[in-house]
């Protein structure tokens, strides 16, 4: 089990735009919610770190706690497989078809298996709320 103490030790690799990764280590200090860190670099300067390829509640949302929660525990695929997190299609384009396969798999696997929000009869994908509320 990873917890937050322990990410601190983990090397984090960001995406960028064009795929080429840029690595560097730093400290978790804060977690957003349920797909999103700060991090401080060896320069004392935070970076926020959006994982690549899953997308969770809002905080206010259902299961928007736990995510958070469980993301202290775990990160990226495990947050899908826990049912703490979304794949999220819309930037599927930016991961291996290796990385794609797993991620679908592990959202059918917890939708089926009713694992975290899948319990909900009608999750609402944070992009949809995000939209939502938007409008109004």
């Amino acid at each position: 089990m990873i917890r937050v103490r322990d990410l601190a030790l983990i090397p984090l690799a960001i995406l960028a735009a064009n795929a080429l990764a840029d690595t560097f280590s730093a400290r978790v200090v804060a977690i957003t919610d349920g797909d999103t860190i700060t991090v401080l670099d060896a320069n004392k300067q935070q970076h926020k770190i959006r994982f690549n390829g899953i997308d969770a509640p809002e905080s206010r949302q259902p299961f928007g706690t736990r995510s958070t929660q469980n993301l202290a525990r775990y990160v990226g695929l495990a947050q899908i497989t826990d049912g703490m997190a979304w794949w999220f299609r819309r930037y599927a384009d930016e991961q291996t078809a290796e990385d794609r396969g797993r991620y679908e798999s592990a959202e059918n696997e917890a939708r089926l298996q009713r694992r975290g929000l899948w319990r909900d009869t009608e999750p609402v994908p944070p992009w949809e709320r995000r939209r939502t509320r938007s409008k109004t």
